[in-house]
């Protein structure tokens, strides 16, 4: 796996997300899981992603926690940048996600999904002071075991259904979603109608549940 960008912006891009989700919890008052919605929607996430030079040697983590905001209300916060010299357990949740992000080169929103942003507080305690090799060790245990969980599975934990709510819901056999989810039956070559009732029942689309 190719790492996401040139090696030279890594140090920057780093602090510069530090810089960015500590300004925004701790000076503009936002909750850190808000923030970082609109830190993937505004696509910010994705200029980081690529290493963008405009943004991450352009402009402070203030500037661009303030253009996050602005991208997704239409307001631009009127608040004098701060940078602290003692470093928040946000500086360092934003810090590591970018030198993660960068190794594995994998999309913020996807790492979400098995490291929720908000669940970073309980690493900061362990992890800030370690080396960083430590929390991307951690990080690929979940990365692995998130890759070897089903679709479905995924689907179903966020929609907070148990199988047997799911199977009726869907009017699905309980006994075919537990050997989808096991990997005992290939839910790539099951039948469009089950596909089709477990999308409906689960609010996503058919291709969604394709492993």
């Amino acid at each position: 796996m190719s790492c996401a960008y040139d090696v030279m912006y890594l140090s920057l891009a780093s602090r510069v997300m530090g810089d960015m989700f500590d300004f925004a919890v701790n000076t503009l008052q936002i909750n850190i899981r808000e923030f970082f919605d609109m830190f993937v929607v505004s696509k910010m996430a994705y200029q980081f992603e690529l290493g963008n030079p405009t943004y991450i040697a352009g402009k402070n983590g203030c500037e661009i926690a303030k253009e996050v905001v602005e991208r997704c209300t239409n307001t631009y916060p009127d608040t004098e940048d701060c940078m602290y010299l003692d470093k928040s357990p946000e500086y360092w949740i934003g810090w590591a996600l970018a030198q993660y992000q960068w190794l594995r080169n994998i999309e913020y929103a996807v790492i979400d999904e098995y490291q929720p942003i908000e669940d970073m507080y309980g690493m900061y305690k362990t992890y800030h002071e370690a080396d960083i090799s430590l929390f991307i060790e951690i990080m690929d245990e979940k990365w692995k075991f998130y890759r070897q969980t089903s679709m479905l599975k995924r689907l179903r934990a966020y929609a907070e259904l148990s199988q047997s709510q799911l199977a009726r819901k869907a009017q699905v056999p309980l006994r075919q979603i537990q050997l989808f989810e096991q990997g005992k039956r290939d839910i790539n070559k099951t039948q469009g109608e089950t596909l089709k009732k477990l999308s409906m029942a689960l609010n996503c689309r058919m291709e969604d549940l394709i492993d």
